[in-house]
């Protein structure tokens, strides 16, 4: 007999798709929930079998400790693993102070945890050596986002509102394999007239949705949206009241893009000047549009750059701060959002603070108990800290992140992994990179445990305990928790994920991320639908002024038509009002900058940090496949999965096939200046042929992340995972 379905919310990706589960005699079973918004009871493979993942049969169960004998891993009380734990990181900061201490966290933590993590980081061990794999995710679209609007929320709108805007361009999502219940915004777009361009160098399935599919080289993304916006101004389409009455900064950015005419961006990108014109011509014909960028133009050395092209798109022809229309970024990872506005990142505190404003860290010091002059400043960012292991940080505590397989030049940082005096590694399943440390902690994961995440839409969501854990495994909290104890800290590192919950809401008062209006109860009221932040706690002072400043709150229901005028800014709830209703739309009123105004960003198009030459001719860039996530390290343990995609492929065109003789099926070896990666020959057209592609799941000699260039983005120091030149060879 199966119990009643608890409500809860998939582990995977930003969609965060609501779900129910029950326990019966064959175990947990996923069941649907119609009624939520996001997904309509839609799941995907992986949804589907996420339980699988429960079994004890592929997961982490007790702690495991390095012998000092035989040098394996070996099984260990919880009282020896976090005493080793304590010990080593106390060690290390003896014995080469607090900045010696690293701690990497990761983008599918609960906003519970990953305020935790960041708060044990910058009180329990006084380090600033803190960042997340959220880094490697669209750091690159939250900067061109705080850049123009003044805050950064994966999309300002509903997702519901995608299918009756006029046009959408899609830059470098393949939305029909990393969240394919998200495809359905895009079919009924097309079913209600609206009109879809997908830019992508990959012919996807994705793609093969579009009216208008634009295959651009690797790394032209920048050029290929300022050759828009030229034939925008040199056409006349511009919104010269827009800009006028709620932007800053036109004359500058129009004279940037000017310098990019078609025929030019046609050589840069490869996209004929016929294509660039349909483009430009069916974005401005639409009463309203929608850019929506994802990992293929922000994984870039000039994403931050290339984000900025295309939010001048939408400034410039007035699809931007109205209903309907606006730039979002599809976030990927499952609480991308949330992972980064409470303290895991190095430079931000909860409530989306910047840990280098006096009055941030006041306000968060106050929350915490501690002496803001004893809050560290920034960090190193994501790829920066790993490249530091062993040097200047001789111990790692590492959360909820496997990047011996996810980061770039993935080789170097196992070794940089392998150099450290002490590694604790803090996961669900003996990931790659838990095999290196030198104490395992087995730890909850999203069915045996309640937290609350923040999906692409800054959704607040509750996921709720289904199912209880194995005896011997414990959660983050209570991780955070002994070992601050430990530390010294016996207080202020609660186990309860409502407790934490509810410092995390004071902490976050009157922040860009304001969450302080929002409670577990909150959550679980109806059909637990989330509360869209920022939702501040109502009354005078500081939440009353975020609504303010980021526009109306109207509910999801009441959108009103692409025409029709701006409704007035709500400031937020009054004494007796009732609580803030959340905002689902940002901006509809005034931007989130001091004036109101966005900003255009001027920008020009450069090179990729490293374009093909004659030993190096080809170009790589990688992504996902349907059945697989991230680094594997969940889905790789599920069979279903597997078997509908067992290993690593290199996707290449017939044309570049037959010129180096590789056949269908064939071994290849691609090589980069950092290394080497072999796997099967996929041959297709729907690629472009100076290009080859390759998922990113897999370890061993197809770990395509061996061969991925580290360049950064000097704004969002995001690394260049998309373009990289290659050469291939028959295996």
């Amino acid at each position: 007999m199966h119990t009643e379905a608890t409500p809860t919310h998939c582990p995977y990706c930003a969609l965060q798709c609501g779900m129910g589960l029950t326990s019966g005699p064959g175990g947990v079973e996923v069941v649907e929930r119609p009624a939520f918004p996001v997904n309509r009871g839609a799941l995907c493979g992986k949804g589907r079998t996420a339980p699988a993942v429960l079994s004890s049969r592929v997961r982490l169960t007790e702690p495991l400790v390095r012998s000092h004998a035989t040098g394996r891993l070996e099984p260990a009380t919880w009282e020896e693993a976090v005493g080793r734990v304590a010990e080593g990181l106390t060690r290390t900061r003896t014995d080469h102070g607090a900045d010696a201490c690293g701690v990497f966290g990761g983008g599918g933590l609960t906003n519970e945890k990953a305020y935790a993590l960041g708060k044990f980081a910058r009180v329990a061990l006084g380090t600033s050596q803190i960042d997340y794999n959220g880094r490697f995710c669209m750091s690159s679209a939250a900067a061109a986002g705080q850049r123009a609007f003044g805050l950064d929320r994966g999309l300002p709108f509903p997702l519901q509102d995608i299918p009756r805007t006029g046009c959408v361009i899609l830059v470098g999502s393949n939305l029909a394999e990393t969240m394919p219940p998200a495809l359905r915004y895009l079919t009924e777009l097309k079913a209600n007239g609206g009109k879809l361009i997908v830019v992508d160098p990959r012919r996807t399935r994705t793609a093969e949705q579009a009216d208008l599919h634009l295959a651009p080289r690797p790394g032209t993304d920048l050029a290929l949206a300022l050759g828009l916006l030229h034939l925008v101004v040199a056409e006349g389409r511009t919104d010269e009241t827009f800009i006028e009455e709620r932007t800053s900064g036109w004359q500058e950015a129009r004279a940037a893009a000017m310098a990019h005419w078609p025929e030019y961006v046609e050589r840069i990108s490869g996209v004929p000047v016929p294509q660039l014109r349909d483009a430009a011509r069916m974005f401005c014909d639409a009463e309203a549009g929608m850019v929506l960028t994802a990992r293929g133009p922000e994984q870039q050395s000039k994403g931050t750059d290339t984000v900025g092209a295309w939010i001048n798109l939408c400034l410039a022809t007035g699809n931007a701060g109205r209903p309907l229309a606006g730039y979002g970024c599809l976030t990927g990872q499952g609480n991308g959002q949330g992972g980064r506005e409470h303290g895991q990142k190095a430079d931000q505190l909860p409530g989306y603070r910047k840990l280098t404003d006096p009055a941030a860290r006041a306000h968060v010091a106050a929350v915490w108990g501690v002496d803001p002059d004893s809050l560290p400043g920034p960090g190193r960012s994501a790829y920066e800290l790993l490249d530091a292991l062993g040097g200047d940080i001789k111990a790692l505590l590492l959360m909820g992140s496997n990047p011996v397989v996810s980061a770039p030049r993935a080789a170097h940082v196992e070794e940089r992994l392998r150099s450290l005096d002490f590694l604790a590694v803090a996961d669900v399943v003996l990931s790659e990179t838990a095999q290196l440390a030198d104490v395992v902690l087995p730890v909850t994961q999203w069915a045996e445990e309640t937290g609350t995440v923040t999906n692409l839409e800054g959704r607040v969501l509750l996921r709720r305990k289904a199912v209880s854990a194995p005896a011997g495994v414990r959660s983050d909290l209570d991780v955070l928790h002994g070992l601050a104890a430990l530390l010294g800290h016996g207080k202020g590192f609660p186990t309860d994920p409502e407790e934490v919950f509810e410092e995390l809401r004071r902490a976050s008062a009157g922040g860009a991320a304001d969450y302080s209006g929002i409670s577990y109860a909150r959550l679980t009221e109806g059909d637990g639908e989330g509360v869209f932040w920022p939702c501040p706690a109502g009354g005078e002072g500081v939440g009353a002024e975020v609504g303010a400043m980021v526009g109306p709150t109207e509910g999801t229901a009441d959108v009103p038509d692409a025409g029709a005028a701006p409704p007035s800014a709500d400031p937020g709830p009054h004494p007796g009002t009732g609580p803030h209703p959340g905002t689902p739309r940002l901006f509809l009123d005034r931007f989130a900058t001091e004036d109101g105004r966005a900003r255009f960003v001027p920008v020009v198009h450069r090179s990729a940090a490293e374009e093909p030459d004659a030993e190096y001719p080809v170009l790589l860039t990688t992504g996902r496949v349907l059945a697989q996530y991230q680094s594997g390290a969940q889905t790789r343990r599920v069979d279903e999965l597997n078997s509908a995609a067992p290993g690593p492929f290199v996707e290449l065109h017939p044309r570049l096939a037959a010129r180096l003789e590789i056949g269908e099926g064939e071994p290849v070896t691609v090589v980069s200046r950092r290394g080497r990666a072999v796997a099967p020959a996929r041959i297709t057209r729907t690629i472009r042929s100076d290009t080859v592609f390759m998922p990113f799941h897999w370890p061993g000699e197809g770990r395509a992340n061996s061969l991925t260039n580290p360049a950064l983005d000097p704004v969002s120091r995001m690394p260049e995972f998309k373009v990289c030149a290659v050469r291939l060879e028959r295996a």
